[in-house]
């Protein structure tokens, strides 16, 4: 009986000692979400803006930029995947390969190629678990992403699209991430990077009308420009938006494990009583056995 006790004495502590971590990375993610979504809101304004531009560009000038073309056939598409670094995120990162698992085999099922590029350590222990290759991966950070990852991987990308079908190139590409909609809601979201589809962070008014531009120089060198900076801004919003949606996450997760903690603690406790009042009244039977006999002889 006493083993006995001494097993849940130790069960009891070590829970404690969970609780304790798992109380504090919420309360870290508790902290760092407000940051996160200012910087979601902080970068919406650029994107916008260099959205109407990209826009307008496109729309009012009749041009074949390969950017922005389709292209007849679709040989190989890329697929970009935004997973966490770390776990204790719930689902956070499960949800978004599941996703991903998903676009690739539709576009396999298509009959394109895949070529898979990752982000988060997530994604790259789920490649290689599996024995599944992929062309390059980004780690470190994804709970606070720079904006200089969103450009080297853009200019990945970039140099992937420009490159022919024969030499390895691709002819579109997606990007798989969780799109932060509250602290409650985070939904996984495939957005087409390549060839463009415009698309703005935030839904405009629908009497907007896109500015007119002059171009100089002409509107194929504007595009040129334009478009490489239109996509790291896209790519970066991504990160962001996976960045507050992987903290919102980490906090429910830790909260959740913290209550079922609590809870294992109480039980455990009740069940340490019970077996300590156990022992105390076999000790007592004990006793009373003894003094009845020897009262009898």
């Amino acid at each position: 009986m006493g083993a006995q006790i001494r097993v849940y004495r130790q069960k009891i502590v070590s829970t404690t000692s969970m609780r304790k971590i798992f109380k504090a990375m919420e309360l870290i993610a508790t902290s760092r979400i407000g940051k996160a979504r200012a910087r979601v809101s902080s970068s919406l304004p650029y994107a916008n803006a260099i959205t109407r531009a990209v826009s307008a560009v496109a729309s009012q000038s009749e041009i074949d930029h390969p950017l922005t073309t389709e292209p007849e056939q679709i040989r190989r598409a890329a697929v970009l995947i935004l997973t966490s670094d770390r776990g204790l995120a719930g689902s956070y990162s499960a949800t978004v390969l599941k996703q991903a698992e998903s676009l690739i085999e539709l576009l396999r099922e298509e009959g394109k190629e895949v070529k898979t590029y990752l982000i988060g350590r997530k994604a790259q222990a789920y490649f290689d678990f599996r024995s599944r290759p992929y062309e390059q991966v980004w780690t470190g950070g994804t709970d606070a992403p720079e904006f200089e990852t969103a450009r080297e991987v853009g200019q990945v990308l970039l140099e992937q699209f420009g490159t022919d079908f024969e030499d390895g190139g691709v002819d579109e590409i997606h990007v798989v991430y969780t799109r932060f909609r509250s602290m409650v809601t985070q939904e996984p979201t495939v957005i087409r990077l390549l060839p463009l589809e415009v698309v703005e962070e935030e839904a405009t008014s629908e009497s907007e009308i896109l500015p007119l531009y002059e171009y100089e120089p002409e509107p194929e060198r504007v595009l040129d420009a334009l478009l490489p900076r239109y996509i790291e801004s896209r790519i970066f919003a991504a990160l962001l938006q996976a960045a507050a949606s992987e903290l919102a996450a980490r906090q429910r997760a830790m909260k959740s494990a913290g209550d079922n903690a609590t809870e294992l603690i109480k039980k455990y406790t009740r069940l340490r009583n019970t077996a300590r009042q156990a022992e105390i009244t076999q000790e007592l039977s004990e006793i009373v056995a003894g003094a009845d006999a020897l009262s009898a002889s």
